[in-house]
């Protein structure tokens, strides 16, 4: 029998339902903003009773140390519109976030930021990518480091009583990524790069991934004596001395120190970005390469100094190119008279010159509001980046401010002269990825009858609609070595059906490198071995005072003598070989035409017989690799090594010849060269 209650009705029940979950949605929402915000408020406080505030993120307030947060903002589906979603392009805003939540101060922070999807980051605010030149830039799979700008140092709540403006940073990243239909694209980790400093991987709670970075009780920590943060040398460093100050404009010096052992630039090239429409009134020392002053007169700067000749500015540009001048202008009067200057743009290590090891250039630099209300408003130029022609890639740190730098007195007093302010840029030489390179390696020797080319693409890839670019190179005969590579088709075709090899349906690419090495042993017997080594310069350009670095890891104790180079060992550098050309033969020239108008152009080289002993090394395998390189620099760009060994041929006996006197040696050598 049924109740006589009060019966509910259908539409009752929707309306509390409809209440639940709005409430529930509340709820969700103010636990979200909460997971936003950088700090959380203190409810225990005097409020004016509008609400309470949002708590802290999670393990903010147990962290004692740096705090990292990511936060994903969302989404937005951009043109073009197409229809393979891994193609679908999205623009998208995140927030990197730190909380200096330790008792020692933050000095020139760096973050590790994991992106994963090929994201292109198209503008930051509040920092600054490391390494990077300007916007766009591809981050692709490995993810960009993040550096303070403006604001370089955290200091700690103890000192700043809490102030929030001065222990925290916020970096507003925009980009655009492509793909991933569903899910959130986050990082895959988020780090702080400091020394001292150890980050657990970070924890992720849908769109939001914080860590707790702690100082590291092992590290010693160093003794700072200076004011600002203490001076880092890498392999290539910069500096950033304001010499004189006005109050709308400056004088300033920049120098450069080469401090690799097997580092070098050629032609230098350097640039960086104005972040306040500066520009550059006058150079000593160096040159820009555009002298536009379109950007002036029609930009901020114009409608400031109305007044002013742009005519006879140096560059107006926000990212001006500046290059050495050439050894002509060292004594000239009005753009000459440097000590370190005009030297073609080489940079060469100080084990070959010490003198050429260092640039230095000055710069007159005008200033626009609001820097000009103080003399001491400097800020210094941003993303630094700096190339050669055929040389190492440096990736170049932002700024760090340092004690102002000491020069001697003008005037020859036993008195030292400070700069007005000083920033230090560091750089370390990365190692070319895959496909990158700009020198390559090719492997023969005597008991194989076919040569191992460089590897496909080894210095990138052009068009490959007519090759394969992940073709596993021919072999050649030795003598296409110095045939350039448009020209070996035929012999390499040959060569296949004689040794009756496969020829793939799409030939391998050409390696496109501009220099290649040869390396090739010439004998093994049973007290030692020798190796000839043989460059090729196939561009046009002349490589003066050139230089080559070999890692021999096994055969390095056993290593005698380089006949027609110069040869050092630099036991300190992993068993390298350092070498160079002799007085009047250090110059490797370009590519020239041959004999007949008919004949291909043949390559500028030089070579070298590089003698081992066995004496040290008796097990030493040479066919197996032992007698081969495993590494190979030229003028401080890492080469492309072949991926195989040559293998031994049949008939090939083993040779049991001692060494050829190294005056016979070097008669050849004299010949080889002769014939260029």
């Amino acid at each position: 029998m049924r109740s006589k209650g009060m019966k509910i009705t259908w539409n009752v029940v929707v309306a509390y339902l409809v209440l639940i979950l709005f409430y529930h949605g509340l709820v969700i929402c103010e636990a979200q903003d909460g997971l936003g915000l950088g700090l959380g408020g203190d409810s225990s406080g005097d409020g004016d009773g509008d609400g309470v505030a949002a708590p802290p993120p999670p393990g903010l307030d147990s962290c004692n140390g740096v705090y990292l947060s990511y936060s994903f903002d969302g989404r937005e589906k951009i043109y073009p519109h197409v229809k393979n979603a891994s193609a679908q392009a999205y623009s998208f805003t995140s927030i990197l976030s730190l909380i200096n939540t330790g008792s020692v101060e933050l000095k020139a922070w760096q973050v590790k930021v994991g992106f994963q999807y090929n994201e292109l980051l198209v503008s930051t605010d509040g920092g600054v990518l490391v390494g990077e030149s300007e916007m766009p830039v591809s981050v692709g799979k490995n993810g960009t480091i993040f550096a303070g700008y403006p604001m370089t140092d955290l200091k700690t709540a103890i000192e700043t009583a809490g102030d929030t403006t001065q222990i925290q940073v916020q970096v507003q990243i925009k980009g655009t990524m492509f793909g991933l239909k569903k899910g959130t694209p986050m990082p895959k980790n988020i780090k702080l790069l400091n020394d001292g400093y150890k980050c657990p991987p970070a924890k992720r709670q849908g769109s939001y991934m914080s860590v707790c970075c702690m100082r590291d009780p092992k590290f010693k920590v160093k003794i700072i004596k200076t004011r600002f943060s203490p001076r880092q040398y890498g392999d290539l460093n910069m500096v950033y001395d304001v010499l004189q100050a006005y109050q709308n404009k400056y004088f300033a010096q920049v120098t450069i120190d080469n401090n690799s052992p097997l580092g070098r630039l050629d032609h230098w090239n350097l640039t960086w970005n104005w972040m306040k429409n500066e520009f550059i009134y006058s150079m000593k020392g160096a040159y820009t390469h555009k002298r536009d002053p379109y950007d002036c007169i029609y930009g901020p700067q114009g409608q400031y100094y109305q007044d002013f000749d742009f005519s006879t500015v140096m560059s107006c540009s926000s990212r001006p190119i500046i290059s050495d001048l050439p050894r002509e202008k060292k004594d000239d009067d009005k753009v000459g008279k440097l000590p370190y200057c005009c030297k073609n743009g080489t940079l060469l290590p100080s084990v070959m010159n010490e003198t050429e090891s260092r640039a230095i250039f000055q710069l007159e630099v005008f200033k626009l509001p609001p820097d000009i209300q103080n003399k001491t408003s400097i800020t210094p130029p941003q993303n630094w980046n700096i190339t050669g022609v055929l040389n190492p890639t440096y990736k170049c740190g932002p700024p760090v401010r340092v004690d102002p730098s000491e020069f001697p007195d003008p005037s020859g007093l036993d008195s030292t002269t400070a700069a007005i302010a000083s920033w230090q840029v560091t750089c370390n030489i990365t190692r070319p990825k895959t496909k990158a390179a700009k020198c390559c390696v090719s492997y023969s020797a005597y008991y194989a009858d076919s040569v191992i080319p460089c590897n496909t693409c080894a210095c990138g890839c052009g068009e490959t609609s007519r090759c394969d670019a992940n073709a596993q190179a021919l072999t050649l005969p030795p003598e296409a070595l110095l045939v350039p590579f448009t020209n070996r088709t035929a012999t390499a075709k040959a060569w296949a059906h004689l040794k009756k090899h496969k020829l793939p349906l799409k030939l391998p690419c050409p390696d496109n490198c501009g220099v290649s090495i040869n390396w090739h042993i010439d004998s093994d017997y049973n007290t030692g071995f020798a190796a000839r080594m043989t460059l090729f310069n196939w561009g046009e350009n002349i490589f003066a005072n050139w230089f080559a670095a070999i890692q021999m890891k096994k055969a390095y104790p056993g290593y005698e003598k380089v006949y027609s180079f110069n040869g050092t060992k630099l036991p300190d550098l992993n068993d390298i070989i350092f070498m160079q050309g002799l007085p009047g033969l250090n110059y490797l020239v370009g590519e020239v035409n041959g004999t007949h108008p008919t004949s291909p152009r043949v390559p500028g080289k030089q070579q070298s017989v590089i003698s081992f002993s066995k004496k040290h090394t008796p097990h030493l395998n040479i066919a197996a690799g032992d007698g081969f390189p495993t590494k190979v620099i030229f003028n401080g760009e890492e080469c492309a090594l072949p991926t195989r060994l040559p293998q031994r041929s049949d008939g090939k006996r083993r040779s049991t010849l001692s060494f050829l006197p190294a005056i016979f040696i070097a008669i050849i050598t004299f010949l080889l060269l002769a014939d260029l």
